[in-house]
């Protein structure tokens, strides 16, 4: 029997912290009562979601090349129409709709990332062909295997590491859900930070009062060290990006930070006097003189493969490292699958059930048979090649599903273009050597990184699902059933989307679409398949790094992001995660800063989703040729003095809200 008029309680204490020896987590819907998840309601709403937002997030990150997280804006939705038609115990049924409609941000990162290449390429080579089913089944298949390889790793990532990773964007979403099912204070205060982080976004991003990033370049001294010794620092003054650092904590933050102070303040220089003059060739198709590229030229150019290289590396490290998980993981499926009876469904407590592995092995084997059938019919022809792209496809998913997953509980990033790029040279290099180059090769590895990334992208985001769940308490097994369909609807939306955005503004020429990712794989495959070479040697520079802090217990992982992801997107996680130290180090009252702490994750969290929510209206206003942005304002140096005073102003609520707290009632 399913609960009636059950108020959930708030989130425990011990959601987020580390657990005491024989200390348990109690979700906040009891794992022994059984509530409302996947019915008629639900599932409507989390497709109606899916379309939505996949076309919207698709359409903005081909424009401007950002694909904003869906999760969070769904979630607000979720509980307002719950609350608007009065629906009880809907708490179960809002994850179901956030965990479907999810789907759409990870499957659009999958596809706009690499499938716009082939457009691209196509008005080069006009005998590469492109269609709805090449576009549709990459991004399918992709998903599928992305989901089903996940699922033996979420009791690892989401019980087994309790209160080891932040998991910044699923802390936010849950915030969301819980607090806007309970009410009272905490949805009052989420509710005012929301409104203070999504305004204060949405004026920036919108209408340019003041600059989304403030930068070293805009003092007369400062423009003359980026211009001579290419040092600079730049810092994003969003309110959500701040959220997000205080999510992540001062720990990951300081490290991702040195990652970023390692490439912009000691390689990108060093470049520049040692090779100033020259033009390197460690990379394809570059023309320019060291000397006369900017900081950040030279970072996308030749520092940003670095990062490639160590999260590469790292990622191997980690997949060594969690060999015992993988053999666990494998051991438990080939026993399910050796065992007769499904008894052990029941013994599972309900907030721990999975979907049977016998079921997931099959899965994954009928998954890979129906990739086979896709490249040997529909993308290469030649068996051999189709054997290959299995293999590229199946061995990359399967070993950076973990990279992927943990990238995500760490810092909310997935490194996914960084990870496809790798594939993509990976994948030229062993198929120019199996003897396919060309047109064809271009297709095909530009498909194989199409399917990977898709893996990738949506098993880095559906961890954050079955962590919202987690905390919550609804049953693994349903979110895991019902993100197939969320993946099959949002597959299909983007497939659609971006047959007509092509048609529509086009991937070259005047007024096209930017798609940057898309175009920089174009630009990385095209030499290749054509003879060219890769930037193997910055690649081995940032797997020597890695090794190197693993040997001295340096998370290799987070310190690469920092040096993949902008500085600017790197320093606000410093600042966020300092202003969570703050908060919760003033007292020697452990229970008044852990109660400062927690009001400053909910304020966080509101910002997180004030900024989330307003980046799809203003989405939608660019989408609707709605353009007010002051550019030229916003690009002057007074611009960026008022940003200053703006960030200093919302560091600042969040600090006197978090000590407003003087004592904790018992």
């Amino acid at each position: 029997m399913e609960e009636k008029d059950m108020q959930p309680k708030g989130l425990p204490e011990n959601a987020y912290r580390k657990l005491k020896e024989g200390e348990s987590y109690e979700p906040v819907l009891s794992p022994k009562k059984k509530y409302p998840e996947a019915n008629v309601w639900s599932v409507t709403i989390g497709v109606l979601m899916t379309i939505i937002f996949s076309a919207a997030a698709a359409y903005l990150g081909l424009k401007v090349g950002q694909v904003f997280e869906a999760a969070i804006p769904i979630a607000i939705i979720a509980v307002g129409l719950s609350s608007a038609c009065k629906r009880k115990n809907a708490l179960s049924e809002n994850v179901i709709i956030q965990s479907i409609g999810a789907c759409s941000g990870s499957i659009v990162a999958g596809a706009i990332f690499t499938l716009p290449a082939l457009y691209i390429l196509q008005a080069k080579f006009p005998e590469l062909t492109v269609d709805f089913g090449k576009v549709f089944f990459s991004s399918l298949l992709g998903g599928v295997l992305g989901i089903l390889f996940l699922i033996p790793f979420r009791k690892y990532f989401v019980k087994d590491m309790h209160g080891e990773y932040p998991f910044p964007e699923a802390t936010a979403t849950t915030q969301v859900l819980v607090s806007g099912q309970n009410g009272g204070k905490d949805a009052k205060l989420l509710l005012v930070s929301g409104l203070i982080g999504g305004i204060y976004d949405f004026i920036v991003s919108t209408f340019g009062w003041w600059a989304e990033t403030i930068s070293t370049k805009v003092l007369p001294w400062g423009a003359q060290v980026a211009d001579k010794a290419k040092l600079v620092l730049k810092l994003n003054v969003g309110a959500a990006v701040a959220g997000l650092g205080y999510i992540v904590g001062l720990k990951y933050a300081f490290i991702i930070c040195c990652g970023s102070f390692l490439v912009w303040l000691v390689i990108i220089p060093l470049m520049n006097l040692i090779w100033g003059p020259d033009v390197l060739n460690i990379v394809s198709n570059v023309s320019q003189t060291v000397v006369s590229m900017s900081p950040e030229t030279i970072f996308t150019t030749y520092a940003r493969h670095i990062g490639i290289g160590g999260i590469a590396t790292a990622g191997i490290i980690g997949i060594i490292k969690s060999a015992g998980v993988i053999k666990s993981a494998v051991g438990l499926a080939a026993k399910e699958i050796k065992s007769k009876k499904g008894s052990a469904d029941e013994e599972v407590m309900r907030t721990q059930r999975d979907l049977s592995m016998k079921v997931v092995v099959i899965g994954i084997l009928l998954a890979l048979v129906v990739i086979f059938l896709f490249f040997a019919f529909g993308v290469v022809s030649n068996i051999w090649h189709a054997i290959i792209a299995l293999l590229v496809v199946g061995v990359i998913a399967f070993l950076f599903t973990t990279v992927a997953a943990q990238a995500i509980a760490l810092v909310g990033t997935n490194p996914v273009s960084g990870m496809t790029l790798m594939t993509l040279i990976l994948t030229s290099v062993i198929l120019v050597a199996a003897g396919l180059n060309g047109t064809a090769g271009m297709t095909a590895a530009l498909i194989i990184g199409g399917v990977v990334c898709t893996a990738l992208s949506v098993a880095g985001a559906f961890i954050t699902d079955l962590k919202i769940g987690y905390w919550i308490g609804t049953t693994p097994k349903v979110q895991e059933t019902w993100k197939f369909l969320g993946t099959l609807v949002a597959a299909a939306t983007v497939g659609g989307v971006i047959i007509v955005l092509n048609k529509t503004y086009g991937f070259t020429g005047e007024n096209a679409l930017v798609a940057p990712q898309a175009n920089a794989m174009a630009a990385v495959i095209e030499p290749l398949m054509s003879g060219g070479g890769a930037p193997w040697l910055l690649y081995g520079i940032g797997a020597v790094i890695a090794i190197i802090l693993t040997v001295f217990k340096v998370p290799a992982l987070a310190f690469s992001l920092g040096m993949f992801i902008p500085m600017e997107l790197n320093l606000p996680l410093l600042v966020g995660g300092a202003v969570s130290w703050y908060v919760s180090t003033r007292s020697k009252d452990e229970k008044l800063n852990n109660a400062r702490k927690e009001r400053g994750t909910l304020l966080a969290s509101g910002f997180i989703a004030g900024g989330a929510l307003m980046g799809v209206v203003s989405a939608i206003l660019r989408f609707a040729g709605v353009n007010v942005l002051n550019i030229e304002w916003q690009s002057s140096g007074a611009a960026q003095a008022v940003a200053l005073v703006a960030y200093i102003g919302i560091i600042a609520y969040m600090i006197i809200k978090c000590l407003q707290i003087k004592k904790v009632e018992e």
